[in-house]
């Protein structure tokens, strides 16, 4: 596995070198790429339909939104054409939007190509800058199609795909050698029970003595599943037997006694996974804005581990990626072209950003997408060689985001639209993070139980794939509603202390972040809390 690792790293050195050529002159990596990019469109009939001939026109190119091109998407895959890029569409990634509808995202070998550069670039900078890999086993978080039915999901045919995991992102030569670290039971993707996928895993994981990377999105997901190995571990223990060494099984089944050399010496009953996982040296996973928080706690489970925050990446592009010498995220800048807005509406180019600004994220990538708008929001921390770093700062500002549910506030408005809610005249949805990540409804007045209320709007919740995922997963606890005519001057009073003015307040259906402990306690304290 060593020496596959060294091949492994010569195959992608040349990727590498090309890329650390773009950082050091952004300006001129970027005009490249945008060329590229620009000679796919005036050769396809979006952009015959925009009448678009010269780079110089680019302005004119509409910044938009999916919903600006989901009738040419469609018509595209019905048709068996090629109307937004000159390229073959190779096949089309269905994902769920944030508004909770199916996106399909088409993909071109130059895309999927892109995913590969960013893949091996973030896989050279780890052989030479990180931890010292021998086995190079690795699990990559897979997508369950929890709690899905068939008959109610988006036809399946040949050309609309579901991708299940990081791995298939890549393909040719590359997928084929990753294979052969790749920590993965077959089938595993296709449980529909979230309890069987769990155990599944948890097996999976305790069989994997030499695992060395753990590559998720969500940091809470991999909470979940330690806590199914400690709530579970004795009947894991009788089932793996001698699938486990005697020592594993020991750690598993009886942490006290190994209470003077482990991690965690004041809670003898929990499970040392230092010690279980004596090989793991990475995990990547997200680790800013909400995320913050679950990052922190794993680094705190897994202190010898290194827990890398994860770059920008959707299903629509690779955008950035995490570099060890950068200490931070670089954009994909010879692959993606990057356009940033600012809060005036102003756009600027990579080169132009101010350091320390905000600015949302537009993109131009290479399977027919122009001048879109992702809905990420980034800011210029540092600068690299001589491209910015940018942080992941959080969604658009109406998409509420804890553990990857991705909940908006249309989607949300409708919601709270189809509830009995004709005597509240205030009504806000806020995401809570203690002691577990929930959402809460605060209400002012109500004519039925917080029960009913609590209920209905779970139910409508769970018509989001990605709430609805989370919910299966325990990752997310069930909605509560707090009803009180105290509320709307409770949180008043609170933003007003906070140095907002009074007639500046807005109190919008869907906050975007955590409401506040002391916040909480002082809702919870004017009315009863109740499920």
């Amino acid at each position: 596995m060593n020496l596959l690792i060294k091949l492994f790293s010569k195959l992608i050195e040349s990727k590498n070198h090309n890329f650390y050529q773009a950082l050091a002159n952004p300006q001129a990596a970027q005009k490249k790429v945008q060329n590229q990019i620009f000679k796919s469109l005036i050769k396809s009939e979006y952009g015959r339909y925009l009448r678009v001939k010269t780079i110089d026109d680019w302005h004119r190119i509409p910044i938009i939104e999916y919903h600006n091109i989901e009738n040419w998407i469609h018509t595209q895959q019905q048709d068996k054409t090629q109307l937004l890029t000159s390229e073959k569409v190779s096949f089309y990634e269905k994902t769920s939007g944030s508004r909770g509808s199916v996106k399909l995202i088409p993909y071109t070998k130059s895309l999927r190509r892109s995913f590969n550069e960013m893949f091996c670039i973030w896989a050279y900078d780890l052989i030479k800058n990180g931890p010292k890999f021998k086995t190079g086993k690795i699990y990559f978080c897979i997508s369950p199609q929890l709690g899905e039915n068939k008959s109610k999901k988006l036809q399946q045919t040949s050309d609309i795909q579901s991708l299940q995991d990081d791995s298939e992102y890549l393909d040719g030569w590359l997928k084929f050698l990753m294979n052969k670290f790749l920590v993965s039971p077959p089938g595993l993707n296709k449980l529909r029970d979230a309890e069987k996928f769990k155990h599944q895993l948890a097996k999976t994981l305790l069989k994997s003595e030499n695992l060395e990377i753990i590559s998720i999105w969500s940091p809470t997901f991999l909470k979940v599943i330690l806590d199914y190995i400690q709530n579970n571990r004795k009947r894991l223990a009788l089932e793996l037997k001698d699938k486990m060494s005697a020592k594993r099984r020991l750690i598993l089944l009886q942490p006290d006694l190994f209470k003077q050399i482990s991690t965690n010496p004041n809670n003898c009953e929990t499970v040392d996974w230092n010690l279980l996982w004596s090989e793991l040296k990475l995990i990547s996973c997200w680790d800013s804005a909400n995320a913050a928080d679950g990052a922190d706690f794993l680094r705190s489970l897994f202190p010898k581990v290194l827990v890398q925050g994860k770059g920008l990446l959707a299903t629509e592009a690779p955008m950035t990626i995490p570099l060890i010498p950068a200490k931070g995220c670089v954009p994909l800048l010879n692959e993606v072209f990057f356009e940033f807005l600012d809060e005036s509406g102003f756009v600027f180019q990579l080169h132009q950003l101010k350091q320390g600004n905000t600015y949302e994220m537009i993109i131009s990538q290479k399977g027919g997408f122009y001048r879109y708008r992702i809905g990420d929001r980034v800011r210029f921390t540092h600068s690299y060689l001589n491209t910015p770093c940018l942080e992941f700062i959080g969604r658009q500002k109406e998409v509420s985001d804890l553990v990857g549910e991705k909940l908006h506030s249309e989607f949300v408005r409708d919601i709270l639209k189809s509830l009995p809610l004709e005597e509240s005249c205030f009504k806000t949805l806020v995401p809570v993070k203690h002691p577990k990540e929930h959402y809460l409804l605060l209400l002012d007045n109500a004519k039925h139980n917080p029960e009913e209320i609590a209920m209905q709007l779970e139910e409508g919740l769970q018509k989001s794939h990605h709430y609805r995922k989370a919910r299966l997963l325990e990752q997310l606890q069930s909605v509560q509603v707090l009803v009180s005519s105290q509320i709307p001057e409770i949180i008043s009073l609170y933003k007003t202390n906070s140095g907002k003015k009074w007639g500046d307040l807005k109190h919008d259906i869907l906050s975007t972040q955590p409401i506040e402990k002391d916040l909480l306690i002082e809702l919870e304290e004017a009315c009863l809390v109740r499920k």
